[in-house]
């Protein structure tokens, strides 16, 4: 008996319980979502500022189911829509989340494959650290160095306690690197600090004791009250358990301005960083690599003799100090 031979007309196809409406993947556009700047993370819900402006009220939403397990961060700029009035038990809906400019990001140790996002679109990554009680560790100071430069954030070095010690023998390891390095007292307000804030989104992170909680509370008005919000743990002191964005005073020229705390960390895994990383983030470093053998580690002889950049000390187009604080972070990565 030869086989017998189908065609459409031959298919049986049995109704789905919820009706003959084919299902389709296209997802509606919302266009008319308004912009919003993640400033909580709290339990599947995100506190939210609308335009990045933080005189209006704060809006809390979901993440839409169209985003399944989209991660979202503080610092996202996401589209909203429902519910924008920000009153109490009102929610809105979090449907886009906007292409990231920066991304700072840890592991927890340099084996560890798992990524965590500590902050998106932060222009600056300040690092606190004391210059006395507790005694400052160029080792962790390297290791942000090293996930700022990697995420496309500006780095910015404050050394707090400096009415302890001087500040000057730690600071000058930096200064070839071209980045700003500050100092602070606890006697005196951080104003400058204040002024290189003013109008950016900037994200802090150092260890405890070293005065990154006091510099919050001096940067921003009734911060504790606006931590008290997300975390009831260490009442009566500015104890952060999340990262948070708290809101600057607006600049002169009318820009918002955020400050993102995170939690005190040990130290930054760079599992998901390379030795190209670094020196590309440098406009002067990024075209020298190129013409490096393949591997390089760029940090010169005996590991990588034939490193390209020591070519440009050699022609005069890279100072030689500029170099060693170079591979001074580079070493974090080993």
């Amino acid at each position: 008996m030869s086989p017998r031979e189908y065609d459409e007309s031959d298919v049986r196809v049995r109704p789905g319980r919820r009706g003959s409406r084919p299902r389709t993947k296209r997802r509606p556009d919302h266009a008319d979502a308004a912009d919003a700047m993640v400033t909580v993370v709290d339990r599947g819900r995100w506190t939210c500022a609308p335009d990045g402006d933080s005189t209006r009220a704060p809006v809390t939403a979901m993440r839409a189911r169209e985003l399944g397990r989209t991660p979202i961060v503080v610092g996202d700029r996401v589209g909203l829509i429902g519910d924008l009035s920000g009153a109490v038990d009102s929610l809105a809906r979090i449907v886009r989340v906007e292409p990231r400019t920066t991304l700072l990001r840890r592991t927890a140790d340099d084996t560890d494959p798992f990524e965590r996002i500590v902050v998106a679109n932060a222009e600056q990554l300040v690092i606190v650290t004391a210059v006395a009680d507790p005694v400052p560790r160029t080792g962790f100071v390297d290791r942000c160095l090293v996930a700022a430069y990697a995420g496309g954030l500006r780095p910015v070095l404050c050394l707090t306690k400096s009415d302890l010690a001087d500040p000057e023998s730690f600071a000058a390891a930096y200064r070839e690197l071209d980045f700003p390095v500050l100092v602070t007292r606890r006697d005196r307000p951080p104003t400058e600090l204040a002024q290189l804030l003013s109008g950016r989104v900037s994200a802090l992170v150092g260890h405890s004791g070293v005065g990154k909680s006091t510099l919050v509370n001096a940067l921003v008005p009734d911060a504790e009250l606006a931590v008290g919000v997300v975390s009831s743990v260490g009442k009566g002191r500015h104890t952060t358990v999340a990262a948070i964005a708290l809101p600057l005073p607006v600049s002169v020229d009318g820009r918002p301005g955020w400050v993102v705390d995170t939690p005190g960390v040990r130290s930054f895994g760079l599992a998901h960083v390379t030795a190209d990383d670094i020196p590309a983030a440098f406009e002067d470093l990024a075209d020298a690599i190129e013409d490096c053998p393949r591997g390089c580690g760029h940090l010169g002889p005996p590991a990588d003799p034939e490193c390209a950049l020591d070519v440009r000390v050699t022609d005069g187009l890279l100072r030689p100090g500029r170099l060693t604080a170079l591979r001074r972070v580079l070493v974090a990565l080993r």
